[in-house]
């Protein structure tokens, strides 16, 4: 309540008293804290419907069917909309709350009308006299609604001391930070040889800081450490929150996104990006975009044609909506596109270029195609010794031989093709599938020619058992070389089935835990009685803030 009218009813303060005590012993009392809490959430509500977009001008108290005429306050209110204008009202001329009015809601359209007198008081225009029969009527109104009026005006000081506070204590004005840290137990079991690998304990970190300059784009400088290393009885079946680089703190992603009129969003990478970061993966509920609160492993997520390409150089990509239903992303990064030497670079290296049609017809069904180009060095030094580098899948997804067919160090050029299909069913149950070929051709030391399949099936449960939580199933095959032409012996593999399940128990927003198991028919894609298959199993806590 403005200062001025304040000072203005205290210009009588024993006839304000007397009047206050009157109304209090016939109807008002002072509120308990519970009592509070329920005016509030009233008022709140009647705050948020009386911003509707729906609200129409209403400057007659009899416009408002539901008013009880009978209350000794209806002609004093009639009368102070009369001449002021101040209240506010539904088309339909109701207030829709609880009651016809409320206290609550009369008390916040009092508050209202109040304000709009100082308009006529102090505002721009001429100034409007109080009349004694406005000032008795006014007088009367904020005794009998004292305790609500002192409540609202609590709140919206509770409120205005918090913007203090948030502004005097914020980290910027353009960032904010967002994190997670997960902790894992994990095991493998079975594999060649039906080895085992110990029960391990691990953790990653990640600290994103996102800036935006104009409300409508977000730079992201995220910091990672962790000791994620896989296992040594499978190649396959790698966790997404994989990320073992000792536990030292380094740049593990940097990237810009800024829209091009309404349609248009570019995303703009300088350092490890992946095509799921801008193109739509068709895969609901159980695409994490690398984070550790959805499936358990990286091949979960969704098709590995966006993870197809070196990720540690940069590039740029762009989603554009050619109409309500269709969505068109292309783009290109390079594997290297930050070293200057002979044969790498941003143009001259090795690169990934994608091109993706999404038609989204509904918000149940979306079915998409994508398009990969690619092209890989080889990855020797000058004596011929294998780097490590090279490999046509990131995130550990595929057998080792679907990321090096012809060897290790070859350079080869692939083209990718891939469709991706989901439907939601109900808010408690989704699918999705993929199914997707990659033509890898040789270019160094030899003419080797290799197939690469993959698919895979998704059953997302979101909110399973409560609000938050969310089960998967995932039954698909990794890539796998399925059949070369002049490639080392023992380059086809067998069928790499994957089958995963997981339940993501959400103890708050900021904390879950997830158990998970994942079933390798063949761990390392190629062999018989030698590649049992293997079974990983894992606990998930992530904490995300």
């Amino acid at each position: 309540m403005s200062k001025i009218l304040w000072s203005i009813l205290l210009t009588s303060p024993m006839a304000l008293m007397a009047s206050a005590t009157v109304a209090i012993a016939q109807e008002v009392q002072t509120p308990t804290e519970q009592a509070q809490r329920t005016v509030l959430e009233k008022l709140e509500q009647y705050s948020r419907e009386g911003n509707s977009r729906s609200l129409g001008q209403v400057n007659s108290v009899d416009q408002l069917r539901d008013v009880d005429p009978g209350h000794w306050a209806y002609q004093a209110l009639k009368n102070v909309i009369d001449k002021y204008g101040c209240m506010r009202g539904y088309p339909d001329r109701t207030f829709r709350g609880n009651q016809g009015l409320t206290r609550y809601e009369f008390a916040a359209t009092l508050n209202q009308c109040l304000q709009r007198i100082e308009e006529f008081i102090v505002g721009d225009k001429k100034p409007t006299p109080i009349t004694p029969r406005d000032d008795r009527q006014i007088r009367r109104l904020v005794s009998e609604f004292e305790a609500e009026l002192a409540i609202l005006g609590a709140r919206v000081d509770d409120i205005e001391g918090r913007v203090d506070f948030l502004e005097d204590h914020q980290f910027s004005t353009t960032t904010k930070l967002e994190g997670e840290v997960v902790f894992a137990i994990s095991d493998a079991f079975g594999g060649p040889d039906g080895g085992t690998d110990n029960t391990v304990f691990q953790d990653r970190v990640r600290l994103a800081f996102v800036s935006s300059f104009t409300g409508k784009d977000a730079l992201y400088t995220r910091l990672g450490a962790g000791n994620f290393g896989g296992f040594s009885t499978t190649d396959q079946g790698v966790a997404v929150h994989d990320f073992d680089n000792g536990n030292n703190i380094e740049i593990d992603w940097l990237a810009y996104y800024f829209p091009i009129g309404d349609k248009g969003q570019v995303y703009l990478a300088a350092a490890y990006p992946l095509w799921q970061d801008i193109a739509p993966t068709v895969s609901p509920y159980l695409e994490g975009f690398t984070g550790a609160n959805n499936a358990i492993t990286s091949f979960g997520e969704s098709s590995p044609i966006y993870k197809i390409g070196l990720a540690n150089g940069g590039g740029i990509a762009a989603n554009y909506e050619i109409s309500d239903q269709v969505t068109l992303t292309g783009g290109y990064f390079g594997g290297n596109s930050f070293d200057p030497s002979e044969g790498q670079g941003l143009f001259n290296g090795e690169y990934s270029a994608l091109g993706q049609i999404t038609w989204t017809p509904s918000d149940k069904f979306q079915l998409a195609a994508t398009y990969v180009n690619a092209y890989f060095n080889d990855s020797l030094d000058d004596d011929g010794n294998f780097l490590g580098e090279n490999g046509i899948f990131d995130l550990g997804v595929g057998t080792t031989n679907a990321g090096q067919p012809f060897g290790d160090g070859a350079a080869l050029i692939t083209n990718s093709y891939g469709a991706e299909v989901a439907y939601k069913f109900s808010d408690k149950f989704a699918v999705n599938g993929f199914f997707g070929y990659t033509d890898a051709q040789q270019t160094s030391g030899g003419d080797g020619s290799a197939e690469i399949w993959y698919y895979g099936l998704g059953l997302a449960f979101p909110d399973l058992g409560k609000e938050g939580n969310l089960g998967g199933i995932i039954v698909g095959a990794e890539p796998y070389v399925g059949g070369c032409d002049n490639c080392p012996e023992g380059a086809v593999d067998s069928t790499a089935i994957h089958v995963e399940g997981f339940y993501r128990y959400a103890i708050n927003d900021h904390i879950s835990v997830t158990p998970g198991i994942v079933w390798i028919a063949a761990p390392f894609g190629v062999g018989e009685s030698s590649n049992d298959s293997v079974v990983i199993g894992t606990i998930r806590t992530t904490f995300s803030f």
